[in-house]
């Protein structure tokens, strides 16, 4: 995102306020406020942030047509981190890490880090050239979970699952034409999980670094899943794993 970006929808702008100073103008529709608007609202005067209320056709003209709820935000930057200093956090049986290769669409980057945040993830690592930017879209997509999973671009995705292995993940690629069985895999340790690009999966290097690659079952009529439903259902099945181990706790 750049230094001063739009944000909109009500979860992704309640998670900004919840920054101190992130939020540097709160938008809301001329119109009757509704309990959440209001509460936004409110949020914005306490942290003495500026409020202003436009028609929602300026709302709608901000927004590109997007669905924004009625409320509007200009933002400070979403912080990105290297994965390097993140590596010595990671070196412990709970780790868990989502890797994206190639993901482009802006609503499956949002939901993927999402479920992400969702599953209890440490961090997203994704590659800077080979990803969409974190724009509105993604944030909305996001529904307020930009700011709760550490987001880390990487130059070399191939290079990032080396070091992943070297802290004592095992890396896991989703490929759905592969015979392992996600259910049949034991998942209850230090796990990085890679997904691949829509339509094209992951690519031969990246799967070239991954300890195994799994498939999630499905009906014969079925030929796959839209890649954020499958991350979510092999993240929660690491979860699963891991409440039934004892090593983890329900989300």
């Amino acid at each position: 995102m750049s230094d001063d970006q739009l944000l909109y929808g009500i979860n992704p702008v309640q998670a900004a306020l919840q920054q101190a100073g992130r939020v540097k103008e709160l938008l809301l529709v001329e119109a009757e406020l509704s309990e959440r608007l209001a509460q936004l609202a409110a949020q914005a005067q306490q942290s003495s942030v500026r409020l202003r209320r436009l028609p929602r056709a300026e709302l709608d003209r901000l927004c590109g047509g997007d669905r924004h709820q009625g409320v509007v935000a200009r933002v400070a930057a979403v912080q990105t981190q290297r994965l390097e200093p993140l590596l010595a956090q990671l070196r412990q049986p709970t780790a868990l890490v989502l890797v994206l290769d190639g993901v482009t669409d802006p609503h499956n980057f949002g939901a993927l880090i999402r479920s992400a945040a969702a599953a209890g993830c440490q961090a997203v690592v994704y590659g800077r050239d080979r990803s969409c930017p974190l724009t509105a879209t993604v944030a909305r997509a996001a529904a307020g979970c930009l700011e709760r999973v550490a987001l880390c671009p990487v130059v070399n995705l191939s290079r990032a699952l080396r070091q992943l292995k070297e802290a004592g993940l095992w890396v896991y690629g989703l490929a759905g034409e592969q015979a392992v069985s996600l259910y049949g895999t034991d998942l209850a340790g230090p796990v990085a999980l890679v997904v691949g690009a829509e339509g094209k999966g992951l690519r031969p290097a990246v799967r070239s670094e991954c300890d195994q690659l799994l498939c999630i079952p499905m009906a014969a009529a079925v030929e796959s899943l839209n890649v954020s439903v499958a991350a979510a259902v092999a993240l929660f099945e690491v979860v699963r794993q891991r409440v039934a181990a004892g090593g983890g706790q329900e989300k």
